[in-house]
This record gives structure tokens, C-alpha cells and sequence, in this order.
């Protein structure tokens, strides 16, 4: 039975056990588990790869995006420019186990921003700047688009603090994303605390948060008439490839 699983901490919004389980039962997969391991910290991801023989695949969450780094044997290239880790792949042998790390999170962002036809000249807040704010960040600026991380403790002059988002920072950015957990269920009643009252028609307004589908600062950007796109789409196709590169051989 090959197995496959989530390593984050807290796992209780996740919904890609869900997903997955559904994938296997669509396909007639019958040899393939997926689990979720909540872990309070990375240190001791090497203990569950190791007592779980039949683990060959992982997708990485909130917090550990970029802490798990370090505990992998080889990185995509990708990651050396980004920086964030989402997806490993794990090769046994009968003398070893080697861990290498991919991120499909920029793939399923990438299918994300193809839905949305952002105008020239755009660009971006990026609420957070951990790991999915960077990796927004990186994906926008691929495309060509500006982008300006906003975070409660800005650590160099190009991230902003939430108290300098006035209306002419607002309307000066048309595409707003929500790169943190805040208002991840079960806390559903939380939201990004920015000025929503300067978000117009002309703003894309992006929630990578994907449970609940609509979330508070998509409701709040929806009453501001803005074009609202959650992370669902996102979620979906960063776990599709994942599971075309655990089943690759590379």
C-alpha cells in the first residue's frame, strides 16, 4: 500500500485528505493512503519518513514551507530561486532513503492568475511574507507584475507595515492577495486588517485561503464590488502535481 500524507501544524482546515481520497476513488486507485501528520515542529518530520515504510510522497503546509528545507537530501532547481518547499518526493532503496523538494504551489498559482486577465501595468499587495507570500510574490514576478509584501513586522524597506496601507498605497495596487491563515477555518470570523472601504471594481481581490471557500476579506472586497477569486483552484492543481511527481521517475 503506498502512502502519502500532509505535514503541517494545525491540520484541521486541511483539505487534502479529502481531496486526494476522493482522486484515488475517481481513478480506481485501490493501493494508496493519504494521512495527515500534525506536527508541532519540522525537527521530526525524519521520524515519521522513517516509520512509515511505505511514505513516498509528502505535500508541506503552513508552518513549514521553508523550515523543511534543511532536512532534504536534494531541491529542485526552482526552489534555490523561491526558497519554499510544498512537495517531496521520497526514494527508497533497499539501503536508503533520499527526500527531494519540489514547489507546485507556483504551478498551481500560475493556473490561478491564467483564470484572471490582469490589466497592464498592475500590481500587487501581497498580505504576508512567509511562505506563500513569497511565493505569490515570486509567480507576480514572473509575470511582470510589481508586488509589495505587506507584514506585522516588516523585516527589510521593501515590505510595508499594515499601517502604512492608505488609500493611495490601496489604489495604487489592484491586485490584493492573502497570503496568511488569517481567517482559516475554524477562526472564520477573522480577516486581514486593511482598509477595505479603499478597494473599488477595479481590484482582484485573491484569497489563498481555500476552507472557507468565501472567506471574510472576500466577502469584504466582494461588498466593494471587486473581482474575488479564492484558493480552491490554487489547491487543486498544486495537489494534481504533486501526484504526477510522486508517480514520475526522475
Amino acid at each position: 500500500m503506498r502512502e502519502f500524507g500532509l505535514i503541517g501544524y494545525p491540520l484541521g482546515h486541511a483539505y487534502s485528505q479529502k481531496y486526494f481520497e476522493e482522486k484515488f476513488a475517481k481513478m480506481g486507485i485501490s493501493d494508496a493512503k493519504y494521512k495527515l501528520f500534525p506536527i508541532s515542529e519540522i525537527s521530526k518530520i525524519s521520524n515519521i519518513i522513517n516509520s512509515y515504510p511505505n511514505l513516498i510522497g509528502l505535500n508541506i503546509t503552513t508552518p513549514y514551507k521553508e523550515l523543511v528545507i534543511p532536512y532534504l537530501d536534494e531541491v529542485d532547481s526552482l526552489i534555490l530561486r523561491l526558497g519554499t518547499v510544498n512537495t517531496i518526493k521520497i526514494t527508497r532503496t533497499e539501503n536508503s532513503i533520499k527526500t527531494k523538494g519540489f514547489n507546485t504551489d507556483v504551478f498551481g498559482l500560475n493556473k490561478t492568475f491564467d483564470n484572471l486577465k490582469f490589466p497592464k501595468e498592475s500590481k500587487a499587495l501581497i498580505l504576508g511574507s512567509g511562505g506563500s507570500g513569497k511565493t505569490a510574490s515570486f509567480v507576480l514576478k514572473e509575470r511582470g507584475i510589481a508586488t509589495t509584501n505587506v507584514s506585522r513586522n516588516p523585516q527589510n524597506l521593501q515590505n510595508l507595515p499594515y499601517s502604512k496601507l492608505t488609500e493611495s498605497v490601496i489604489s495604487q495596487h489592484n491586485i490584493i492577495i492573502n497570503a496568511t491563515p488569517v481567517g482559516m477555518y475554524p477562526k472564520i470570523d477573522l480577516f486581514p486588517n486593511i482598509p477595505y472601504k479603499y478597494i473599488s471594481k477595479n481590484h482582484f481581490c485573491i484569497d489563498l485561503v481555500y476552507n472557507p471557500a468565501q472567506t471574510e476579506f472576500l466577502k469584504k472586497c466582494s461588498e466593494q464590488k471587486a473581482i474575488t477569486v479564492n484558493g480552491l483552484t490554487m489547491l487543486y492543481e498544486q495537489a494534481d502535481k504533486s501526484w504526477e511527481i510522486w508517480n514520475t521517475i526522475l
